[in-house]
């Protein structure tokens, strides 16, 4: 994320509007602004089926698929409601005061987004897929799902006349399969024959040892139009990590949406799984989605982060203010699992506290070296497991909400930060305690959201208390 200084048109969301009938050597459909100019697409490519697939609370895929034909004869998509309150593990969580099911769970339209129109590459069948929006059976867009809520974000700025601008860094592991859940995962077998040791962070011979799926992961990537900026290698076995080219929100959300889900499918074409956990070995460091953060005046195209004479501006440090107030409240969004709160310990090189520092990564709030065009906020909380919708809503909204606030930040630190103390929520609970009918959050990500995401985080840890694990049956089985 280097100049920000021309990002004011970086987005897939407003693409050029060229001939989609001129872009038949590409395989996403840029410029494709109406169902006549995607049948042109369609057509030149001999796509037989659509995914029809928008992101749920966790991220996950869901839709319909049908034949392309259909989908042109403009026919109504719909999924019910309750596809969106449910917990990872399919629960549904009890009603209380705040949070209520609708009576009857009607339908909700699926919108397709045509900008995010691209072919599957795995597919043996020629097969497309497109990102779509929920909305109302009148058209109003539905206020909690999670694209809505970051678009909602984003319109927020907007009105101050402000543009944000988000790169994200996604790290996961390779991991041998495993079908049975009672057993400990472990590193696969690279290239050499021999499974993946840890510590090898930046080593090229670790990023070597995986060449094919790699070199899968950039093929599968091309034809969806997903750009790759770097990829490296992290400190744990077998754990990768890519970063993202800088541009608006809501198009990194659908790369990361769309990234997850081809990596995984990389991973199974070569026999193995990728996982996004936050901690899925123990004596591993954990997976993180680090959020860098830049905001551009839309009138100027500048960097409000910065002074004319490139010092940091009292936007800069309200922003930081904001961070540093609400990121432990809006914790649950970006940390949203039990195993999440496993990564957020003490001794490990992840973030645990809201410090700030330039160039401190043992601060949960990094500024990274860069000129005055180029200054940002590296949110270094976020867990690689969250749905990325829901992470950047939450790490703008903290921001915005600085900014609104004129919220005064400590002072920056250039000390070890992550030893000692751990200054954020260290469970699930207690950071849902926070997130709770927390007034500023609610003002930015909307009532019904805020009490809806509740419900689910309360219902996914009464699920979890339902399992007794390994530790339980080692320590206490014959102790206590």
């Amino acid at each position: 994320m280097t100049s920000n200084s021309d990002l004011k048109t970086a987005s897939v969301n407003n693409p050029p509007n060229d001939d989609p009938i001129q872009l038949s050597n590409l395989s996403v459909a840029r410029g494709v602004e109406d169902l006549d100019q995607a049948k042109a697409w369609l057509s030149v490519r001999g796509i037989e089926d659509i995914e029809c697939i928008t992101p749920d609370m966790a991220g996950v895929a869901r839709g319909k698929m049908m034949p392309s034909k259909k989908f042109l004869d403009r026919s109504t998509l719909a999924l019910p409601g309750s596809v969106f309150m449910q917990t990872i593990s399919g629960v549904y969580p009890e009603e209380t005061d705040d949070f209520q099911y609708p009576p009857n769970d009607g339908d909700l339209r699926l919108i397709p987004d045509l900008s995010t129109l691209s072919v599957v590459p795995w597919e043996s069948d020629p097969t497309a897929q497109v990102i779509c929006d929920m909305a109302t059976p009148d058209g109003t867009p539905v206020s909690y799902t999670p694209r809505n809520v970051l678009k909602r974000v984003v319109d927020a700025y907007h009105k101050k006349g402000l543009r944000p601008v988000v790169a994200p860094e996604i790290e996961f592991y390779l991991v041998k399969t495993n079908t049975n859940p009672d057993l400990r995962l472990e590193p696969p077998v690279g290239r050499s024959g021999r499974a993946v040791a840890g510590g090898q962070g930046y080593s090229i011979a670790g990023i070597n040892e995986f060449d094919e799926l790699i070199d899968d992961i950039y093929h599968f990537s091309e034809g969806q139009g997903l750009e790759i900026e770097t990829l490296i290698h992290e400190e744990g076995a077998a754990q990768l990590e890519i970063n993202l080219h800088h541009g608006d929100p809501v198009a990194l959300a659908d790369q990361v949406f769309l990234f997850k889900r081809t990596i995984r499918e990389v991973a199974l074409k070569h026999g193995m799984y990728a996982t996004f956990m936050a901690k899925p070995m123990q004596g591993q460091p954990g997976s993180a989605m680090h959020i860098h953060q830049s905001v551009l005046n839309i009138k100027t195209g500048k960097n409000v982060f910065s002074t004319p004479d490139g010092k940091n501006s009292e936007a800069f440090f309200a922003f930081l203010g904001g961070m540093q107030h609400y990121l432990p409240k809006s914790l649950i969004m970006m940390a949203p699992y039990v195993n999440s709160y496993r990564r957020l310990a003490l001794g490990t090189s992840a973030p645990v506290n809201v410090h700030w520092g330039h160039d401190n990564r043992t601060a949960g709030l990094r500024i990274p070296n860069s000129d005055a065009a180029g200054k940002r906020v590296e949110n270094r909380i976020p867990s690689s497991d969250a749905n990325p919708y829901l992470a950047l809503a939450a790490s703008l909204a903290c921001g915005l909400l600085g900014i609104e606030q004129n919220i005064v930040p400590n002072s920056a630190t250039s000390n070890t930060t992550n030893e000692g103390t751990n200054e954020l929520p260290r469970g699930l609970l207690e950071a849902v305690a926070l997130f709770e009918h927390d007034e500023g959050l609610e003002s930015i990500l909307g009532k019904e959201f805020c009490s809806t995401y509740a419900a689910i985080k309360h219902g996914e840890f009464e699920t979890f208390m339902e399992v007794i694990s390994p530790w339980e049956r080692e320590f206490l089985l014959l102790n206590v």
